[in-house]
């Protein structure tokens, strides 16, 4: 016999008929009240379980219904009119029931009440089909196999159960439940591949590392320059947010390269739609540059060096100040000549409340950022599919790894130069007397604003549904 978990008073209503026709076909008398009885108590049953009922067998409350009426006194072939009179008689036959008939009716309704009571509960769902009872109590051929559960998965396992012929992987990822494990494929990659020859033979090198750029045509010079500080160990991938990608083949490494080629779209667009964590699994470090970074003092092999002594998740090179950007955004991105990294700086008055959150401690700008494969699935999952501009992602990588002030930082050892050219604002289109590049600002500030606060809402959210008040805890700054 197979018991499944469900809910308790449903089982005390299933058990209760089963008790109740089963002791009625042994009296063989006062049938008609017993599926009066019966009758109602599955309409309770089905009124309390709306939405949820999952019977056992699996059949429908009405398939039982009918198999209540189907006991072989009241179907008699031979009494058919018989039948019609009882059940035109059925709601009146209390009136014309004597006392103690009446009262022998109520003794004999709760004694089997209380049976089902304990049967329902020790056995929380019990197959009809299962059960030792008598062919004429119920015609089984009527019993139909029905699946009331709204979650098709589950209908799913449940058949695979009932039948071992049936393939059912609950640990597989969602929706490759009816495969065998052996043959899922749950990650991928994006090493390049011939179209010949034996695949376990296509690839005599892996890389292990990833670096992007978000590139326009006019900023080869800097991209090329830029590839040639990244060893055979990296994986090159140029997304192409104006539509020029055969122009790049003048560089011998393009040609090893991975171009995706989008019109008007920013890295972090691209990321969230080419770059989910099971595509870039076998990659240790993902690094996501912008094209306007001068890369004189960077070596990355060097740079990972450093990011492994110092046990970074998050990281990113560090900046060194130029007349041109006119200094640095933040004082924890600027680079320190006394360090190979640091992981904490001093703002000015009134920038840190906190002195271990952003922009102090536990913070990276977003224009170069180097995140580990497990920092990586956490950050993706976090940008919002309709935001492209990042603003407001670097103040909530913290999220993803901890403890944040420690893991991450900026490598001063190995430093680039922001050279803050504005090719990304040349993208936008004029907005009622607004420049290109002033509406794509206007709308990387919205985008800053609508993430922090759908960010701060998620965890008044989550700390709510945990009874924990939210106000006096620091999880948003």
């Amino acid at each position: 016999m197979k018991v499944n978990k469900t809910d308790g008073v449903t089982s005390v209503f299933r058990a209760t008929i089963i008790v109740i026709l089963y002791v009625g076909q042994k009296l063989q008398e006062n049938l008609t009240m017993i599926c009066y009885f019966s009758a109602w108590a599955l309409q309770v049953e089905h009124l309390h379980s709306r939405g949820k009922t999952k019977l056992v067998g699996e059949f429908h409350w009405i398939n039982i219904l009918g198999v209540t009426f189907q006991t072989s006194w009241f179907l008699n072939e031979s009494n058919n009119q018989k039948r019609l009179d009882i059940m035109r008689k059925v709601n009146r036959s209390f009136a014309i029931r004597k006392p103690n008939e009446i009262m022998r009716l109520i003794l004999f309704f709760f004694v089997g009440g209380f049976v089902g009571l304990i049967i329902g509960l020790s056995l929380p769902t019990l197959s009809i089909t299962k059960l030792n009872l008598p062919d004429s109590l119920l015609h089984l051929s009527c019993i139909q196999v029905k699946y009331t559960d709204s979650k098709e998965d589950t209908s799913s396992q449940d058949q695979s159960l009932n039948n071992p012929s049936k393939i059912w992987v609950p640990t597989n990822p969602r929706g490759a439940e009816r495969l065998p494990h052996g043959i899922v494929n749950a990650e991928s990659d994006l090493y390049l591949r011939r179209l010949w020859g034996i695949p376990s033979e296509d690839l005599t090198f892996k890389p292990k590392y990833l670096v992007t750029f978000t590139v326009g045509y006019e900023q080869k010079k800097n991209i090329d320059a830029a590839v040639k500080k990244f060893s055979e160990n990296f994986t090159i991938l140029l997304f192409h947010y104006d539509g020029r990608t055969t122009e790049w083949d003048e560089f011998e490494w393009s040609k090893r390269a991975i171009h995706v080629s989008v019109h008007k779209q920013t890295k972090w667009w691209y990321a969230k739609r080419f770059l989910h964590p099971d595509i870039v699994a076998p990659y240790d470090y993902i690094f996501m540059w912008d094209e306007d970074l001068g890369v004189e003092h960077f070596n990355a092999e060097e740079y990972l060096k450093l990011v492994r002594k110092h046990d970074l998740e998050i990281s990113q090179p560090a900046l060194e100040p130029t007349k041109a950007t006119k200094g640095v955004c933040w004082n924890m991105t600027m680079r320190r000549n006394d360090s190979e990294v640091h992981k904490e700086a001093q703002e000015k008055p009134g920038k840190c409340k906190y002195p271990l959150l952003p922009p102090c401690a536990a913070f990276v700008e977003i224009m170069a950022p180097v995140f580990s494969r497990h920092a990586w699935r956490c950050v993706w999952h976090m940008i919002q599919n309709e935001f492209v501009h990042g603003w407001g992602l670097d103040f909530a990588f913290r999220k993803c790894v901890e403890p944040a002030h420690k893991k991450i930082g900026v490598v001063d050892a190995q430093w680039i130069v922001h050279q803050g050219i504005p090719s990304l604002g040349n993208q936008g289109e004029a907005q009622t007397g607004k420049t290109p590049w002033r509406a794509v600002k206007e709308r990387c500030g919205m985008e800053w604003r609508m993430f922090q606060g759908r960010l701060t809402n998620a965890e008044k959210g989550y700390y709510k549904s945990k009874g924990i008040d939210f106000s006096n805890l620091i999880v948003h700054n």
